[in-house]
C-alpha cells in the first residue's frame, strides 16, 4: 500500500480495516439499518451463566444480571447493521463468540457514534463497540477537535486492524485519485470518525500549499454520506475500508460507487471500557484470547471476508 502523505489525527474514530486484502469484504449480504433497541439476547449464543470457562472474571454486578450493554452506531455495513430487525455484522459476531466464553447475553444499543464514549462515562453502556479505532486521545479523554481534555479517557480491547479509504460515483470520479486530489473538492463523511478528522487535516494542508480548501460534510451515519454522493451533493465519501468495500460491492447492485486510491491509516478497532471498569476490561481480553486461540475468531472473520484484518496478539490500548 502507498504510503499516506497525510499525518494521523490523535483522536478520531475510524472505523478503519486492515489491509488492501479485504476487498473482498463486499461480498456480504444486503445492507440495512435501524433505530431500535436489539431484544435482550437478540443475535447472541445461549448464556452459560457461572458454567461458563470465564464467567467468575466478570464483575459482580454482570455476574448477577448475566447482561453486558454495548453501545454501538448500528448503521456502518458491514461492520455492524440491521437486517431483518436484528443487529449483525463483525462487531455483533465476535460479541456473541465473546458472551459464549463469559456466560452472559450481549444487548446492542443503538446511538450515534460520538455519543458512544459519553455513553460509557454515565453507565449507559458497559461497553463501546462499534469499530471505534483506538487512539491515545482516547485513551486521554482528549477533543480531537479542541486538543483538551474533555472527560475521563477509556481503555481498550484490541480486536481487529482496519484502514481508511475513498469511493466515488462510478463512472464520475472528479479525477481523485487519493487524499492530494480533494483540494477544492466536496467530500462527505460521518461526523466524529478519522475520514471526518483526515478530511480536515488534508483540507489544512491544501491551503497551506495555497490551493483551495476541502469543502467537508458531517453526517451523524455512514449511510446519510452515502446517499448524499448519489445524489450528487458531494463528489466523495471517505470511510473504513471494510465499509467502503461493502458500499461499492453491494449499492446499487455494483453499479452506484466506486473505490479510488489506496487506503491509509491502518489503526486497530478496540473494545472501548471505562477507565474505572478495568475487571470488565480483563475479562473481555481474557474472553477474546480464547477466541482467538480456539478458533471463533478466526470464523467469523471468514464468514464476512475480512481475514486480512485478524489480530495475531490481543492488546490492551494498543493505539498510537
Amino acid at each position: 500500500m502507498t504510503a499516506s502523505t497525510t499525518p494521523r489525527p490523535a483522536g478520531a474514530r475510524s472505523r478503519t480495516a486492515a489491509v488492501g486484502a479485504i476487498a473482498v469484504a463486499g461480498a456480504l449480504l444486503l445492507t440495512g439499518c435501524g433505530d431500535q433497541r436489539d431484544k435482550p439476547g437478540t443475535g447472541n449464543g445461549a448464556a452459560q451463566g457461572s458454567q461458563a470457562p470465564l464467567f467468575s472474571k466478570l464483575p459482580p454486578r454482570i455476574q448477577s444480571s448475566k447482561v453486558i450493554r454495548i453501545g454501538s452506531d448500528i448503521a456502518y455495513a458491514p461492520v455492524e447493521f440491521k437486517k431483518d430487525g436484528k443487529t449483525v455484522g463483525i462487531d455483533p459476531d465476535i460479541a456473541a463468540a465473546l458472551a459464549k466464553q463469559l456466560g452472559v447475553r450481549v444487548e446492542f444499543n443503538n446511538g450515534t457514534f460520538d455519543t458512544l464514549i459519553t455513553g460509557l462515562r454515565s453507565k449507559r453502556y458497559d461497553l463501546a463497540m462499534s469499530a471505534m479505532t483506538d487512539t491515545k486521545d482516547r485513551q486521554e479523554g482528549i477533543d480531537s477537535k479542541t486538543g483538551k481534555k474533555a472527560g475521563e479517557g477509556v481503555d481498550f480491547v484490541d480486536y481487529f486492524n482496519a484502514g481508511v479509504s475513498i469511493y466515488t460515483k462510478k463512472g464520475d470520479t472528479k479525477g481523485i485519485n487519493g487524499w492530494d486530489d480533494l483540494c477544492g473538492k466536496k467530500i462527505a463523511v460521518e461526523r466524529g470518525t478519522v475520514s471526518d478528522d483526515l478530511a480536515k487535516k488534508q483540507s489544512e494542508k491544501c491551503q497551506q500549499d495555497e490551493k483551495d480548501a476541502i469543502s467537508i460534510e458531517a453526517f451523524d451515519t455512514d449511510v446519510e454520506a452515502q446517499t448524499r454522493l448519489k445524489a450528487g451533493g458531494v463528489d466523495a465519501v471517505s470511510s473504513d475500508f471494510p465499509v467502503a468495500a461493502y458500499a461499492v460491492k453491494t449499492s446499487g447492485g455494483g453499479n452506484d460507487f466506486e473505490a479510488v486510491g489506496d487506503q491509509v491509516q491502518a489503526a486497530p478497532y478496540g473494545i472501548a471500557v471505562a477507565k474505572d471498569n478495568a475487571q470488565l476490561r480483563d475479562a473481555v481480553k481474557a474472553a477474546l484470547e480464547e477466541i482467538v486461540k480456539n478458533g471463533d475468531y478466526a470464523k467469523v472473520l471468514k464468514t464476512w471476508g475480512v481475514e486480512a484484518g485478524a489480530i495475531k496478539e490481543v492488546k490492551v490500548n494498543g493505539g498510537t
